[in-house]
């Protein structure tokens, strides 16, 4: 009996088999690739998020933050993003004699363009990881299905059914839906631990919106009087 190794089974399957561990392979590689891109991301954009508010709570003039984030569009995302786009309309409030209900709801409304633009930045890639996870056992259920049916085919041109003749055979087979979970598991578990942050970041970026439109509202009003 030949060593039963995981690269002797992947050489010595079907043609079927094989083309559903490449297929396995690969979704488990992009699957990975975007678990480490999508972990510094959101790592990055927490520290911004605490480093603005922080800046933001100690008492700057709003002004001088303002001039810190207009141009530099490497930083801007969370807070710092609703920040900008509120004091662009905030500003061109300051200049309007008069102002309505209406006006003010032009900061709200650019703020919610602000938070809608981060999370369709933050929840990126993350539909891949959530089809892989659902769609990897099935593959690798499939290669297994198949490699098992293609053995026992095998069985009715031999002169002696012996667990020795189908063994190889299955194990190939069953390695198939081993990868699928492989690939599965990881993706799952990135892609609920994700979808977590990205909530979470978003929730924290919508609490500082409201309170940032009350800050400018209320001195939007204090200028009128």
């Amino acid at each position: 009996m030949n060593d039963i190794s995981t690269i002797n089974l992947f050489l010595e399957a079907g043609l079927v088999v094989k083309s559903v561990m490449v297929i396995l392979i690969l979704i488990s590689l992009f699957s990975w690739i975007i678990i480490f891109e999508r972990y510094f991301f959101y790592r990055k954009i927490k520290s911004l998020n605490i480093e603005f508010e922080n800046k933001f709570w100690s008492g700057e003039d709003l002004n001088n933050l303002f001039n810190e984030v207009k141009d530099n569009d490497l930083i801007l995302f969370g807070s710092s993003s609703v920040f900008r786009n509120a004091f662009k309309e905030f500003n061109r409030l300051k200049s309007d004699d008069n102002v309505t209900e209406l006006d003010l709801e032009g900061i709200n409304r650019s703020m919610r363009v602000a938070i809608a633009r981060d999370e369709e930045d933050m929840n990126k890639h993350l539909p891949f990881l959530a089809n892989a996870g659902s769609v990897s056992p099935y593959i690798g259920l499939f290669g297994t299905v198949w490699g098992i049916m293609t053995s026992f085919q095998g069985l009715s041109d031999a002169t002696q059914a012996t667990i020795n003749a189908v063994a190889p055979g299955i194990s190939e087979a069953l390695v198939a839906t081993a990868m699928g979970l492989f690939a599965a598991i990881p993706a799952v578990v990135a892609y609920n631990r994700f979808a977590s942050q990205s909530d979470s970041i978003s929730q924290a970026t919508t609490i500082f919106a409201e309170e940032l439109a009350s800050i400018f509202y209320r001195q939007v009003l204090k200028n009128k009087k």
